[in-house]
């Protein structure tokens, strides 16, 4: 069986996209990658980037990250009204609940900051979080 990966993002799906790419460059079709997005566009882009399938909106993001092995996304994904109010209150706690691992990206734009982390950009976070995938994933 192969193992499920899902990314979930928000917004215009530009971060879930770029994870995509570049877990599907590691992965290629050896994992079921799945695209779950806030909304409609970022779903479809993500799907652009290469996602084996994708649903978008509260239900599929709640239902869906309870059957997965790895959930992946900016850690705005884990907090109540996050992106714009995207991110319901019900969405972040499918994510913080499902008893995949869970691998966040230290991005966000809400005025909250967790201290200790290093801003690096988008590149060099993304490339961490496939390598930690590639970690986590021999042990799924």
């Amino acid at each position: 069986m192969l193992s499920r990966i899902c990314v979930v993002d928000g917004q215009g799906g530009g971060i879930g996209a770029t994870l995509i790419k570049s877990i599907k460059a590691e992965y290629g079709e050896t994992i079921e990658l799945i695209a779950l997005g806030t909304n409609a566009i970022a779903t479809t882009q993500m799907l652009n980037a290469g996602a084996n399938k994708g649903a978008s909106g509260e239900n599929a993001i709640c239902r869906t990250v309870a059957r997965v092995d790895c959930v992946v996304g900016p850690i705005a994904i884990t907090w109540a009204n996050a992106m714009l109010g995207e991110v319901t209150p019900k969405m972040a706690a499918a994510v913080m609940s499902s008893p995949a691992v869970k691998l966040l990206v230290p991005l966000a734009q809400e005025k909250a900051e967790v201290v200790g982390w290093v801003k690096e950009p988008l590149p060099h976070l993304v490339e961490a979080a496939v390598q930690r995938i590639k970690e986590v994933m021999q042990h799924v």
